[in-house]
């Protein structure tokens, strides 16, 4: 059993899910479960040493007869599960890929007492799903947050098997309710911000041979700035920025048209210095990557020409960093940081709300929190000895 110190936010709780068809209920269960995908690598922590060698030895030994087994004989109500969230909820790539990833990590995990796989659903007990649980976070060492992720797929998963008929009840609700930190985001100061996106102004590339190549460094410069301008002036998701196309940005009315998860639909106030950048990567630079046939209308090209993805996007924010003298830097950083400064600048919450593109204000409410030189001036304004 997975415990954690403060309870997770209301919406991390699971709906219930009718025994009849889950179409009617498709968007209500995919809004409330949709939990965006893990980036790359930093919800993960470094793995602790194992208490003994024998622990070491047998977490080693079930993770290998795990990666080497045959498929499940759940497999395929995992392919309809799936099938479910991408045709009926409308998920979006990266939230079908993290709730893909977490049932295939619990059908290879679910052992019957013999060792044998485990053939129907029925069979499946609470206890083996609070196993599971414990071992997401004994062998493969995930964080808090990762941990409530995969709690929330399995509860969606197994209603999901009550509401097609395939199972009697969910052995899921005798999980305990998701709980967890609430931590705080790492967010920049101004300064830093300013040092990270002049960062691109400052070739850091060695100088290639030719005319060609130099101005192909041009332009890419030109696209870094964008792209770093637009993550911190319009708190984009490094999906966000990558799927912006040319016609998504207004330069008459001053906003950027985003897709968000789920395919929703924002539009979000752009700044004079990131639209005059835009425009400037646009008149000089957009034409040089772009190559016949394989841009697709996309704003910021890679170096052949193609959308950039966002691997990409975290790897140059990370480059960047380095050069303006920033550690523990990514692109959600520069969001966090969006969303502090309005804040202390005297926006309302509903409004950061809305350009952020949260379902949940319980989701945004945390940047509250986050201004430290606000909580000073309160105290020193209107407590007895501040």
């Amino acid at each position: 059993m997975v415990s954690f110190w403060a309870p997770a936010p209301a919406r991390a709780d699971v709906p219930n899910v009718p025994r009849a068809s889950p179409s009617a209920t498709a968007a209500a269960l995919a809004r409330a479960q949709r939990v965006p995908a893990e980036r790359p690598t930093s919800h993960r922590r470094p793995t602790p040493e194992a208490t003994s060698a024998g622990d070491a030895a047998n977490a080693a030994r079930r993770l290998a007869q795990r990666q080497t087994a045959a498929p499940s004989p759940l497999e395929p109500l995992r392919q309809a599960f799936a099938g479910y969230l991408r045709v009926e909820c409308g998920l979006s790539a990266n939230t079908l890929e993290a709730y893909g990833r977490d049932v295939r990590d619990l059908l290879a995990d679910l052992r019957l007492p013999g060792g044998s796989p485990v053939a129907r659903p029925e069979q499946v007990t609470p206890r083996m799903l609070h196993e599971h649980i414990a071992r997401l976070k004994q062998e493969k060492s995930l964080a808090g947050s990762s941990v409530v992720r995969h709690l929330a797929t399995i509860k969606v998963f197994f209603r999901f098997l009550v509401a097609t008929g395939r199972l009697e009840s969910s052995p899921a609700d005798h999980l305990d309710r998701p709980m967890r930190w609430k931590k705080l985001p790492h967010v920049l100061s101004p300064r830093q911000v300013k040092a990270l996106i002049e960062a691109p102004l400052t070739p850091s590339r060695a100088p290639s041979a030719g005319a060609r190549h130099a101005d192909i460094e041009a332009a890419l410069r030109l696209r870094d700035r964008v792209l770093l301008d637009l993550l911190y002036s319009c708190g984009l998701r490094a999906t966000e920025v990558c799927l912006l196309c040319v016609d998504d940005v207004k330069p008459t009315l001053g906003v950027v048209l985003v897709n968000g998860k789920g395919d929703k639909q924002r539009l979000v106030p752009i700044g004079k210095p990131a639209m005059q950048a835009a425009q400037r990567y646009l008149d000089e630079g957009r034409a040089i990557l772009a190559g016949p046939g394989r841009d697709a209308g996309r704003l910021l090209l890679s170096r052949t020409g193609r959308p950039l993805e966002r691997v990409a996007v975290w790897q140059l924010v990370k480059r960047y960093a380095t050069v303006a003298g920033l550690q523990h830097v990514h692109p959600h950083v520069l969001r966090h940081s969006f969303a502090t400064h309005l804040l202390a600048g005297g926006a309302d919450l509903r409004v950061v709300q809305e350009l952020l593109g949260h379902a949940d204000i319980g989701t945004t409410q945390v940047y509250t929190h986050v201004d430290r030189s606000r909580l000073k001036d309160v105290h020193r304004t209107h407590h007895p000895r501040g």
